[in-house]
Order: C-alpha cells, then sequence, then structure tokens
C-alpha cells in the first residue's frame, strides 16, 4: 500500500527557529515529533504498554514479538509520539479484511484489506491527563484519510473505555467475538472518509510552525490513552 502522499501529514512539529541558525545548539532533538514508528522503538513501546495495561487488565494486547512483528509488517500503520527524542505515546495498526475482528486479527496483517485495526493506543503514565491519547487519535483518524485503500477503523476496548473512544467519533459495532482470558471488549468503529480531497491536496498538508493547542478533554487516561 502506498502512502507517499500521506508522509507530508506525519512530518515532526517544529517551531520557526527564534535564532540565527548560525547560533543555534546542534544536535538537538525536536521538542515535539510525530513519526510512524519501526523497529528500534518496540522495546519502548512495550516497556509503556506492559506497564499501562497489566496493572489494569492482567494483560498486554501486545506482546514483545508481536509488536516487532506489526511494526516489520506495516510500519506505516503506526504513529508515535516523541518530546524531545522520548516516546510519550502510540498507535499500532494492522490492516483486516472482515466486516468484524476475528482471533485471526489479533496477529494478523492482510494488506490487501480496506480496515485498519487499531491494536493499541497508550500513553506513557508520566504524560497522561494531558489530552495526549484524545490528540494523537485525532492525528492518526486523519492520517488515515490519506491511504487511498482504507474505509474505515477497527477496535476493541473494554466496557469503560467506551465514552472516551465516543468522543473520538467511534461507534458501537456490538459485543466482540474475542476474548482473552475472562477479559471481554466491545466492538467499535470509525468512517474514514474524503480520500479524493486528501489525496489531491496531500502536498499541502502541514503541521503547523507552531504547536497547535487544542483543549484538554478530562478522560481517565489509565489505560490506553
Amino acid at each position: 500500500m502506498s502512502v507517499v502522499g500521506a508522509q507530508p501529514f506525519i512530518k515532526p512539529m517544529q517551531p520557526s527557529p527564534s535564532v540565527s541558525p548560525g547560533i543555534q545548539r546542534r544536535h538537538t532533538l525536536p521538542a515535539s515529533e510525530v513519526r510512524p514508528l519501526n523497529t528500534q522503538d518496540a522495546i519502548s513501546v512495550f516497556e509503556i504498554e506492559r506497564e499501562a495495561f497489566i496493572s489494569v487488565s492482567g494483560e498486554c494486547p501486545l506482546h514483545l514479538d508481536e509488536v516487532r512483528h506489526f511494526l516489520t509488517l506495516c510500519p506505516e500503520l503506526s504513529m508515535g509520539w516523541f518530546e524531545e527524542g522520548r516516546l510519550v505515546a502510540f498507535i499500532i495498526g494492522s490492516l483486516w479484511d472482515q466486516d468484524r475482528l476475528t482471533t485471526e486479527a489479533l496477529t494478523l496483517h492482510k494488506p490487501r484489506g480496506s480496515t485498519v485495526h487499531i491494536h493499541i493506543l497508550a500513553v506513557h503514565r508520566t504524560f497522561r491527563q494531558q489530552g495526549k491519547g484524545p490528540i494523537l487519535m485525532w492525528r492518526y483518524l486523519q492520517y488515515l484519510r490519506c491511504l487511498p485503500n482504507v474505509r474505515r477503523a477497527v477496535l476493541m476496548c473494554e466496557d469503560f473505555l467506551v465514552p472516551f473512544y465516543r468522543k473520538s467519533g467511534f461507534k458501537v459495532l456490538g459485543r466482540c467475538a474475542i476474548t482473552v482470558a475472562n477479559l471481554t471488549f466491545t466492538e467499535m468503529w470509525y468512517p474514514i472518509s474524503g480520500h479524493a480531497y486528501m489525496r489531491r491536496n496531500s502536498e499541502a498538508i502541514r503541521f503547523p510552525q507552531q504547536p497547535l493547542t487544542l483543549p484538554v478533554t478530562k478522560t481517565n487516561e489509565h489505560v490506553d490513552v
């Protein structure tokens, strides 16, 4: 799947330099950067995921080898938020080719699918309660609009997280067929539209020169937001 037209949408946010380039500090990291993840990020991803999920549900959505698996097969369907080089929040997705999720969706990537299965959204504990979960999800969903073959996004979550995802625009599909240990889930979906417009205007899409300021959504950001 080609994502050439989508790449400008995930360029890092960098404020305009306030001093002459000749006297700027060298080798400094951008204050805030959003980019696709790669296998070198896998350990950082898993450490955040393990802390976020094990303490609440006792289960990780993805084990370390599965994180590496998806970041190898479909890194373009991941998104990481970095602060001064440190991963603070991330999303990992893969493609799926059926109307509803099945157990196979937990480990498979279907390149011909038109549905993005969002496996996990997680925020580092130090950066929770700052609205980063909703902002990253919004950016991810906007990014998916740039992918010509994607028509919708789906995820499964525990019932107490349904209100959070509703605020991001997801709608309930019903009970998910997947269970993990004694956990049950609600399946939710989000329609992806506007492909022709986004492709036609992809070269004009840029992150603002100054970081976008959005109102912080008050949510319980303790598992995956």
